[in-house]
């Protein structure tokens, strides 16, 4: 990783005596590199370098995160290089060259997966969220907004790291400066160079598979270092990542427009057994071509060994460091946390129909991909996160200054006389209600939005709640 900081810092002074030569960043020709294959090692130079000697001085997971994603842009440089000089290939040729910016796509998002203990878990999540942005180059013909939805994704967690570290470590502020950065000038590079489309070369063979592309621009521009081999992707262990990883599979089909039906094969009228009846005669089948996929029967021999499937992750409570950590706790209705202090955080993830009582004042608590799980604590001082849940129940006893409820279906929060005041944000949730405390002792339920109206006004957007009679 040192090596590889050490090339990029190297690669931006070379780019910037380069660029300080009359005419050599604006000639888009110069030393037969293509203008926008030049634009993009800048991009290499100043923005990803910045991120990865960030992400060094962080360290552990983040460093080896950063390595990630700088091979994704290598890949993604390979192609850029490859569409400077060939014409655009056909639709099966392209999703072949788009396979490995795709497989890089998943090593990152597995590695968040793998590491979901992680102290740095929010970093390993922002990058993980963002990174399908890499398919960009299969996007038409809107790329730079897709860039944009995707970077959009991260935010939810870059506030996360930039709310826990504002007032401790100015680190991994300028972390999450310099990681956004990157995608912001990317935006910014689409627009000027691939405004529709990746642009393909109007010269040159068209491109194929096999097609090589030089892994690294000539004299004259800043060549950015190789990355370092990519780890094997190990299999998606989360169903709260099935859109994005299905996304970043499926990239290369999006859009394909008409071309879609260009491989089917036209059916004469001889053909069909409807004008031709002398098929319907014929003993054999008519299809021809492979069998449609059947699913294989079990086997019910009890000699035969039962099919692999993944072990069954151990349910922990423990304190690991400043960290609660309980997960993958099952029909568990007795689970309390009752020797706690300040600067502690309580991380509750996979947890299945429990529940789980925090005694004392904590930091925060996060209830992350939980089914069917009450939680019941006493005062929380920072933040209560609710994300890919379904069908919580929280009970505030004392007090808690915010509770953000995220990608989540079916929550109730209880509330305490002493926390009335507490802020509630939710995003992308439904059949979520808040229930208020009466003098009598009950509760009064009350529903929170999840419907709303827009209009323009003449200057701006005009957002309030629609109002649905029950």
């Amino acid at each position: 990783m040192e090596r590889l900081v050490e090339r990029l810092e190297k690669a931006v002074e070379r780019l910037e005596m380069v660029c300080q030569r009359p005419g050599m960043c604006e000639d888009g020709s110069s030393k037969g590199v293509a203008q926008y294959v030049q634009a993009f090692d800048a991009l290499l130079a100043g923005a990803v370098a910045e991120y990865i000697k960030i992400s060094k001085e962080v360290g552990g997971d983040v460093q080896k995160h950063a390595e990630m994603v700088h091979a994704g842009l290598m890949s993604e440089r390979a192609l850029l290089v490859m569409a400077s000089q060939h014409q655009q290939p056909a639709e099966n040729a392209f999703s072949s060259l788009l396979k490995p910016i795709s497989e890089q796509i998943q090593v990152v998002q597995n590695f968040r997966e793998k590491n979901r203990g992680s102290k740095l878990f929010n970093h390993l999540s922002a990058v993980s969220e963002s990174i399908p942005a890499l398919g960009w180059v299969a996007m038409a013909p809107k790329p730079a907004p897709y860039v944009k939805e995707m970077t959009d994704a991260a935010m939810f967690y870059t506030n996360r790291i930039l709310k826990e570290y504002k007032d401790v470590d100015k680190k991994h502020v300028d972390w999450v400066k310099a990681y956004l950065s990157i995608w912001t000038e990317l935006q910014a590079y689409i627009k000027e160079y691939h405004t529709t489309g990746l642009t393909w070369s109007k010269t040159g063979p068209v491109a194929t598979e096999g097609s090589k592309s030089p892994s690294a621009p000539q004299a004259g521009a800043a060549p950015p270092p190789p990355g370092p081999p990519p780890p094997p992707a190990p299999a998606p262990t989360s169903s709260s990542t099935d859109d994005s990883a299905s996304r970043s599979a499926l990239f290369a089909q999006i859009n394909r427009g008409e071309g879609i039906t260009s491989g089917l094969r036209h059916v004469s009228d001889d053909m069909k057994t409807h004008k031709n009846p002398a098929l319907k005669n014929q003993g054999g089948p008519v299809r021809s071509g492979p069998k449609p996929f059947t699913a294989p029967k079990p086997s019910c021999n009890a000699n035969n060994p039962s099919p692999k499937t993944s072990p069954k992750a151990p349910a922990l409570l423990e304190l690991e460091g400043k960290k609660w950590r309980v997960e993958n706790q099952e029909n568990a209705s007795n689970l309390v946390i009752s020797d706690t202090e300040l600067k502690q955080v309580a991380y509750v993830f996979k947890c299945t129909n429990s529940t789980l009582q925090i005694k004392g004042k904590i930091n925060s608590i996060t209830l992350d991909n939980c089914k069917k799980l009450g939680l019941v604590f006493d005062d929380v001082v920072g933040i209560v996160e609710i994300i890919n849940s379904r069908d919580v129940k929280v009970q505030v006893m004392g007090k808690v200054p915010t509770i953000s409820i995220n990608k989540t279906d079916g929550c109730h929060v209880y509330l305490s006389k002493n926390s009335l005041d507490c802020e509630i944000v939710s995003a992308k949730s439904s059949e979520m209600n808040v229930l208020i405390p009466t003098e009598g002792g009950d509760f009064t339920e009350f529903p929170v939005p999840e419907q709303f109206k827009t209009v323009w006004n003449g200057q701006k957007l005009v957002t309030t709640v629609t109002e649905i009679a029950g």
